[in-house]
């Protein structure tokens, strides 16, 4: 709710028309919730800005309007305390403007708040490709069998082969850092592509920049594997994470020195079972559910582009192997 108001704001009798008229308004529209929006983009000194604040307000209030948003770019700081003065409050900010705002009637306040979460993304990055892996049992085996030479020795000989080809086999591995900064800095443990989406950026299209920024590799989107919702996170706000997975279209990796201490390919059993993810339950449960969708065929949530009737294209997420549209 909003203080209330030092001036000819709430409970006093609204100015007549002739002296709205005559000192002037400022300049608003009409937002879609019975509100009033006004963008202040011309300089203004604070006694000529004040009058019009109060007559505006005395006429929209007449009009029966609801809220009242005021975006001050950071050029016209000067009115910020003349607005708060007036009972407005602050409501967000960005880097180049302050948005306050005021509720008009004697009914509860019912305008939003600020935004409540931030969304951070965590790329899987799965290397599909055969990764062959030498064992030296072989070897010994194979001199063993040289030195024996026994006539058993088709039966070393088989034992030979079965181990070569067991020595020969294929893992996958998954694309992993360590950063220089932040909570990970003196932590000794690998850990995915992170970062949060900007505004207006779909969560697909923050998981591939995210990538590319800190590994230099290329990936296509696949799906979002899991999120997570926790709170009283970064400044005091809620955090939305998913977990995304993506493939792989390059390989080499090109570290992004500024914020990326190292990152490499790795076989996916070392990451899972790393001492960290086994002492931290949410960073187990992601490791392995990318185990199991590694091993099997776990059905997370597939990005679509859908149709809004402002001509808009937002993606929707959802388990693509149950339901085809």
């Amino acid at each position: 709710m909003s203080s209330p108001p030092t001036s000819v704001l709430k409970g006093q009798t609204a100015l007549p028309t002739d002296k709205v008229q005559q000192i002037g308004l400022l300049n608003a529209v009409n937002d879609k919730y019975g509100g009033v929006v006004v963008d202040m983009k011309e300089p203004m000194d604070s006694h000529i800005y004040v009058p019009l604040l109060r007559a505006s307000i005395s006429q929209w209030r007449q009009q029966g309007k609801k809220g009242v948003w005021i975006k001050l770019p950071i050029q016209q700081a000067n009115l910020v305390e003349p607005t708060v003065k007036e009972g407005f409050r602050y409501h967000h900010a960005e880097s180049n403007y302050l948005m306050l705002v005021y509720w008009i009637p004697d009914s509860p306040d019912t305008l939003p708040a600020n935004a409540s979460h931030i969304v951070g993304i965590g790329a899987f990055v799965m290397n599909n490709k055969r990764e062959v892996l030498l064992l030296d049992c072989s070897i010994h085996i194979f001199m063993l069998f040289s030195e024996l030479k026994v006539v058993v020795g088709h039966r070393v000989l088989a034992a030979t082969k079965y181990l070569m080809l067991r020595s020969n086999y294929s893992t996958r591995k998954v694309l992993v850092v360590k950063e220089k900064h932040g909570y990970f800095e003196d932590k000794d443990a690998w850990k995915f592509p992170t970062g949060v989406v900007n505004q207006g950026e779909d969560i697909c299209a923050a998981a591939i920049r995210e990538v590319k920024e800190e590994t230099g590799i290329d990936t296509e989107f696949m799906e979002i594997l899991a999120f997570s919702q926790t709170h009283q996170q970064f400044l005091g706000k809620s955090d939305l994470f998913f977990v995304c997975m993506l493939q792989p279209l390059s390989f080499d990796i090109i570290k992004q020195d500024s914020e990326i201490k190292a990152a490499q390919w790795i076989p996916i059993d070392e990451y899972v079972n790393q001492t960290y993810n086994r002492e931290h339950k949410p960073f187990e449960y992601i490791a392995k559910i990318c185990l199991t969708k590694s091993q099997s065929n776990y059905g997370g949530f597939s990005a679509v582009h859908t149709l809004t009737s402002s001509g808009k294209q937002p993606y929707l997420y959802f388990n693509g192997q149950d339901f085809k549209p």
